[in-house]
C-alpha cells in the first residue's frame, strides 16, 4: 500500500453543477428547469410547506378563537424541601447553589419550593415562592425563607411630562 492508494475512491470535494453552458454539457437551453412554466425564471420560490396549490390552506380554514399567553409564560424550577438536604447546614440556597448542586438543570424564571419531604438542616433559603408546607418546615428545621424580591418598575422620564388635559376636561370635573 502506497500514498496513491490511500484516497482512491475517495472525492472529498464534489465538483460545482455548471448549468446552462451549452447543449454538451447535459444541462444546457433550459439548465434542468423545464420548458415554460411557473418555476423556470429566475427568481422564483418554490412554495412552502404549507402551500396547497392555491386551495385555502389549512389554517386559514379553522376559525381563531381564545387567548393563549404562552408568550409571557413564567418557567418555574420545582424544588422539594426533602431535597434540600444535600446542602451543609448554614448554607445559603439560591438558584446558583441548586444548580451547582444538580437539584435544578436548564433554565428557569424562578424557584418554586414545594412542601415534599422532611429538612433537618437549618438553611437560609431564597426564592420565588414558598409553600405553606414548605415555609413552615424550613422555619421549624431553624432556617429562614427570602423572597426574590420582584423587578424594579420602570421610570418614567421626568424631562419629558405628559401633555396636560386642556382647559375644558379640567373643568368638567
Amino acid at each position: 500500500m502506497d500514498l496513491t492508494e490511500v484516497s482512491k475512491g475517495v472525492h472529498k470535494r464534489k465538483p460545482k453543477r455548471r448549468v446552462g453552458r451549452g447543449i454538451g454539457s447535459g444541462l444546457g437551453k433550459t439548465a434542468g428547469r423545464g420548458q415554460k412554466g411557473q418555476y423556470s425564471s429566475a427568481g422564483a420560490q418554490l412554495p412552502g410547506g404549507l402551500f396547497e396549490g392555491g386551495q385555502m390552506p389549512l389554517y386559514r380554514r379553522l376559525p381563531k378563537r381564545g387567548f393563549t399567553n404562552a408568550a409571557f409564560r413564567k418557567h418555574w424550577a420545582e424544588v422539594n424541601v426533602g431535597s434540600l438536604g444535600v446542602f451543609d447546614a448554614g448554607a445559603r440556597v439560591d438558584m446558583a447553589a441548586l444548580k451547582g448542586k444538580r437539584l435544578v438543570v436548564g433554565t428557569y424564571d424562578g424557584v418554586r419550593v414545594l412542601g415534599d419531604g422532611e429538612l433537618a438542616v437549618k438553611l437560609a433559603v431564597v426564592a420565588d415562592h414558598f409553600t405553606k408546607s414548605a415555609k413552615q418546615k424550613i422555619e421549624a428545621a431553624g432556617g429562614s425563607t427570602d423572597l426574590v424580591p420582584p423587578p424594579k418598575k420602570p421610570v418614567r422620564n421626568k424631562m419629558k411630562p405628559r401633555p396636560a388635559k386642556p382647559e375644558a376636561e379640567r373643568s368638567k370635573k
